[in-house]
């Protein structure tokens, strides 16, 4: 299986990746989790201090890598143009990093590959992906349609092809985009899975609402309880707070609901219980 976490920058996206490996780790299965998003929120949230292009082993069944496009594409070239390993490919990389920061889908093409390649692997049950942000996502879920309008025959045709195929296969891909009950990110989170479905880029994503305020309980009649002072202007707030984040959780259907989290926690924690509520319900 091989899923991919996106969500408009600032909604916890890698928080919930990691949550995502650790639940599955946590459930027996044997786990790859991939840093795409060239930050270190990753890391943070597996409670390693980096991530290098080969798999780590963060923790029992769970395993981690970071990807980087020059490494990708010098794995490209020895698996799928059979370069041998011994050679020196810098030259060749070089170039066909040129033409991957100019020509049109090369440079996501090579990016995604890379997952697309771990999860058919045989080495992972899961493959957790920790990707960009919704519009550079969409950029990547759409590189082999654009390769495949770009090359009209050879291998590069056929990889995109198949890349395509696989990440269409509801029974292969998942796509969870990560939230917050606001309006931006709400909005961005619709017009995304509109274009996906538009498109055709990937099967319909689930999405994700994070950072959810627990009901209070209260009612604006109470406030009137509590007198002038910061326990009312908290509750204040509170309640506005609550009243914004039922009206724009009504506007997108979502499979699971995680709690904004209080207190002063390290990211590793917040993976940690995020993972609790998770507990195998994606």
């Amino acid at each position: 299986m091989l899923i991919f976490v996106s969500g408009k920058g600032g909604t916890g996206k890698s928080a919930v990746a990691a949550a995502t490996a650790i639940d599955f780790a946590r459930r027996g299965h044997r786990v790859l989790a991939i840093d795409m998003a060239s930050a270190t929120g990753l890391a943070a949230h597996l409670r390693v201090p980096g991530l290098d292009y080969e798999p780590q082993e963060v923790r029992p069944g769970l395993f981690a890598l970071k990807m980087t496009r020059s490494q990708a594409l010098d794995e490209y070239l020895k698996v799928q143009l059979h370069v041998p390993k011994s050679l020196p490919t810098h030259q060749i990389t070089a170039a066909l990093s040129v033409l991957a920061d100019t020509a049109p889908g090369v440079r996501e093409i090579i990016s995604i590959g890379k997952p697309i390649a771990e999860s058919r692997s045989g080495d992972w049950e899961v493959v957790v992906v920790d990707s960009p942000s919704l519009g550079q996502f969409q950029s990547y879920l759409g590189a082999p349609q654009a390769i495949a309008d770009l090359v009209p025959t050879g291998n590069m045709l056929r990889l995109a092809s198949r890349m395509r195929d696989i990440l269409l296969d509801e029974e292969l891909t998942r796509i969870h985009l990560v939230t917050a009950p606001t309006e931006l990110p709400i909005l961005e989170t619709q017009e995304t899975i509109a274009t996906i479905a538009r498109e055709r880029l990937a099967p319909v994503p689930k999405v994700i609402f994070n950072r959810v305020l627990e009901p209070s309980g209260m009612s604006r009649s109470d406030l009137k309880h509590l007198g002038d002072g910061p326990l009312r202007e908290a509750a204040t707030l509170q309640l506005d707070l609550e009243l914004e984040q039922d009206a724009w959780s009504k506007k997108l259907a979502h499979v699971i609901e995680l709690p904004y989290l209080f207190g002063v926690l390290t990211p590793g924690e917040v993976a940690e219980q995020l993972a609790d509520d998770i507990g195998g319900r994606v």
